[in-house]
């Protein structure tokens, strides 16, 4: 998922003439801590330096020593994470502008039985909060 992701970032950023740095809060849906490292390499390789302001809703779920074998689903990871913190820090004024990013995989018994590999996918919305 995390090529996927990048291929969104990337895309968004160019269509949209913006950087990373003009979002308080960058979130992917639930790349984990490892897909969240391949998608931070990945950005660099393509010139773009994701910072503290990107966050992984997974990671946010989950506590680092917890042992959790898979990740949780990210539309689950992400709708959680968005309707129980940001969408309060979107309302209160803490966030301004979020670049919200649900990633996911598009799993078919089919395909895997057959020895494909497992597409990515990613969207992405930019929510803005309440200008005061």
């Amino acid at each position: 998922m995390a090529p996927a992701a990048m291929n969104t970032l990337i895309a968004h950023f160019k269509d949209t003439n913006t950087t990373p740095k003009d979002y308080d809060l960058i979130l992917s849906g639930d790349l984990g801590k490892l897909g969240s490292e391949i998608l931070i390499d990945l950005m660099e390789e393509q010139g773009y330096k994701l910072g503290l302001n990107y966050k992984d809703c997974g990671q946010i779920i989950y506590k680092r020593n917890q042992d959790v074998l898979m990740g949780g689903s990210g539309c689950g990871c992400s709708a959680t994470v968005f309707n129980s913190i940001i969408m309060k820090k979107l309302m209160s004024g803490e966030l301004k502008k979020v670049l919200f990013m649900a990633t996911g995989a598009l799993l078919s018994t089919t395909s895997s039985q057959q020895g494909d590999t497992v597409p990515g996918i990613a969207h992405a919305v930019v929510i803005e909060g309440v200008k005061k």
